[in-house]
């Protein structure tokens, strides 16, 4: 499956975005690819932290992020007791 939530995507966007993708049994993990161009990395990974936790997420979540603010974005992922497995490259 695919979804592009855009360039603007809020947290509740991103947090309905999960809850579509795991809504269907079939999917084994979430790979979560972002270039911050428009919105800055530490933005994105704070929204998908809520989405994770406020899903329940229990399959295995791969967050790719590069752009602005990367490095706390990757702080933010790294550092949130989520099992996330985060690259920026």
């Amino acid at each position: 499956n695919f979804l592009d939530v855009g360039g603007g995507a809020t947290a509740d966007q991103v947090t309905e975005a999960f809850k579509i993708l795991t809504s269907d049994p079939n999917v084994k993990a979430l790979l979560v690819n972002i270039f911050g161009g428009i919105m800055r990395c530490d933005t994105i990974a704070e929204g998908i932290v809520q989405a994770a936790k406020e899903v329940g997420l229990d399959i295995p979540l791969i967050v790719r992020l590069e752009g602005t603010n990367v490095e706390q974005g990757l702080q933010i992922l790294n550092e949130s007791s989520l099992d996330i497995i985060a690259a920026a490259n």
